[in-house]
């Protein structure tokens, strides 16, 4: 990618974070990321920011507001709603997966325990800032 991508991650576990921050350097992404650690700072965030990231990714399982209810903001917001959003969840549930991608997510995805598998994510997450179709993807 020419340009720094900007990513808005909404993820509570710092662990979470530094992997996806370590995966996007192990594959030369030029990237520059916003951590929110809860779901009820999103809906300020996004009033305040000047502005808007190439991609959100987010989990499902947030403090204060869950992530379903950050997508159907996200997701109805005529301002925000063509920012591609990519659900990073540790739940492997269809029907967790079925809603996030009906309520607009482009990818639903479940966390990697793996390097290569991040390394997938990441690739996912960079294809769908591009405006790439990634919907219903899935990974194992």
């Amino acid at each position: 990618m020419e340009k720094t991508l900007r990513i808005l991650l909404i993820e509570d576990d710092a662990d979470d974070v530094e992997l996806l921050q370590d995966s996007l350097e192990n594959n030369n992404i030029d990237y520059r990321m916003d951590v929110l650690s809860d779901g009820g700072a999103v809906s300020g965030y996004l009033k305040t920011m000047t502005e808007f990231p190439d991609i959100i990714v987010m989990d499902l399982n947030l403090p204060k507001v869950h992530g379903k209810e950050i997508l159907k903001e996200i997701k109805s917001s005529m301002l925000y709603n063509q920012i591609p959003v990519v659900v990073l969840t540790t739940s492997s549930s269809a029907e967790d997966k079925n809603q996030s991608l009906s309520l607009g997510a482009s990818a639903c995805l479940i966390k990697p325990t793996t390097t290569k598998g991040l390394s997938e994510i990441v690739a996912v997450i960079v294809d769908a800032a591009k405006g790439g179709s990634t919907q219903g993807q899935s990974n194992h």
